[in-house]
């Protein structure tokens, strides 16, 4: 049995720094919002749907697609093979507040080398890791990337 969903890293410049969204789960586990799709949604709106239902943000633009992570898991003795796309996104504006009723206890934004410590799991630190590649320069604290310094 397959399932897809998908989420996205969320990245917002504080103070000149690129600093990444993360959340604790309904595990206690800290990692990157996401979530199943639903019918008919393609990964792109469903990765929307999910940062913002699972952390209150409604300004967020959609980057690039990161890549997919996929692990295995039992549910009522059937072995399930998941898939989960991620993609870049930049967050200027909003206080991110967990969904308590997603299972979400946390959210915090942290700079990169604390995130990466802090994020439970290996597959989401590496999409931490790529998603920071993409983005390059640090976005402004408007939200767009800045240009490189010579």
């Amino acid at each position: 049995m397959e399932e897809r969903s998908a989420g996205g890293v969320v990245v917002r410049a504080q103070g000149g720094t690129p600093h990444v969204l993360l959340i604790r789960d309904p595990y206690r586990n800290w990692g990157l919002p996401k979530g199943h799709l639903e019918e008919g949604e393609d990964a792109a709106t469903a990765a929307l749907r999910e940062v913002r239902e699972e952390t209150g943000l409604e300004r967020i633009e959609l980057g690039p697609a990161l890549d997919s992570i996929d692990w295995y898991f039992r549910r009522d003795d059937r072995l399930v093979h998941k898939f989960c796309s991620f993609f870049l996104m930049i967050s200027s504006a909003g206080n991110a507040i967990p969904e308590v009723s997603e299972g979400i206890t946390e959210c915090v934004w942290l700079p990169p080398e604390q995130a990466m410590a802090r994020v439970t799991y290996d597959n989401a630190r590496e999409m931490i890791r790529i998603a920071l590649q993409r983005l390059g320069p640090a976005p402004s604290e408007d939200g767009h990337a800045r240009e490189a310094a010579p």
